[in-house]
């Protein structure tokens, strides 16, 4: 008989049904990448340089613009020149390296709204004792545990995909490595791997969000009950909601899809796969930046002044 070795190489096949119209998804995806770098980089800037803006609510949204920074990096370059130049090789190292960070960094998207939304809970309801609470030694006690719990959950997805024996096909019908993707391509009983995925989802993004959905009623019944007027808390408030909603139905489908035979189209599929994770880096540095008084104010500023002293330097 003959030895059946694993692929160490793999394809990374995503958008393939589009044929010769695949090149044109490089415009709207590179267009989504600089928004991405330039609104997020433009945020962490107002942040650090105006010593106002460094109390608690601004530092954690400046930890949400430093991920939604820092995560396309790990597979939007790839992708595009994969559009551009049809370069769609990787190899199964650089597949686990790229699953380790992209979903690494994805998890701290949830949990910096969680952060946000107890951050909120602590100004609105106890706001007596909102320094108190938001103090660092305590804070820490709700940010050590969850960092704790997402290294530990994509350390294990990942260590147990790296020794699956790949002897079939090595087409991943995705622009980037993703777990389940990979899992579905290995030979033998896998079942363990569909196991840890299930755990990683229910008890990180959607963990997340039944605790910031527990956070907002009791906000929300604290404000109701007490004739507050906290329209601005509010505001902020329903904010983070909508994107965390927005953020959990997409992960969701991308779940589901690769589980349930739904007849959805592979590009279909692999869109809502890419945007779980490019959606929030693009929009929230709008969200929390533009739609937030305090930082919009700083931003006018900064581009009034670049304006002027183009202005000087034309006349």
């Amino acid at each position: 008989m003959e030895n059946v070795s694993s692929h160490k190489h793999f394809i990374l096949n995503g958008f393939h049904e589009l044929g010769e119209l695949r090149p044109v998804l490089f415009i709207p995806f590179f267009i989504m990448f600089v928004v991405s770098l330039l609104a997020n980089s433009l945020l962490l800037y107002v942040i650090i340089s105006q010593r106002s803006l460094h109390s608690p609510m601004y530092i954690l949204i400046a930890g949400m613009a430093c991920v939604d920074l820092s995560l396309p990096l790990f597979f939007v370059p790839n992708m595009l020149l994969s559009f551009l130049f049809d370069w769609r090789g990787i190899s199964l190292i650089g597949c686990l390296v790229q699953i380790y960070f992209v979903h690494l960094l994805g998890t701290f998207q949830s949990t910096l709204l969680l952060w946000m939304a107890l951050d909120r809970y602590f100004a609105i309801c106890t706001p007596l004792y909102y320094h108190e609470s938001m103090a660092l030694q305590r804070f820490l006690k709700f940010v050590i545990p969850l960092v704790v719990r997402n290294v530990v959950m994509i350390t294990l997805i990942v260590r147990l995909a790296g020794p699956l024996s790949f002897c079939a096909a090595n087409v991943i019908n995705h622009c980037f490595c993703e777990h389940m993707a990979l899992v579905k391509l290995a030979c033998g009983n896998t079942a363990i791997n569909n196991l840890a995925g299930l755990l990683t989802v229910f008890l990180i993004p959607v963990a997340d969000f039944i605790m910031i959905t527990a956070s907002y009623i009791i906000i929300f019944s604290s404000v109701l009950s007490s004739g507050q007027s906290g329209a601005k808390a509010l505001h902020t408030c329903v904010t983070h909601i909508v994107v965390i909603t927005v953020s959990l139905i997409i992960i969701l489908v991308a779940f589901l899809s690769y589980r349930i035979r739904n007849g959805l189209p592979a590009a279909v599929r692999v869109f809502f796969s890419t945007m779980y994770l490019f959606f929030p880096s693009c929009f929230n540095p709008i969200i929390y930046g533009i739609r937030t008084t305090e930082i919009r104010q700083h931003i006018l500023k900064i581009l009034t002044c670049c304006r002027f002293v183009q202005t000087v330097n034309y006349s």
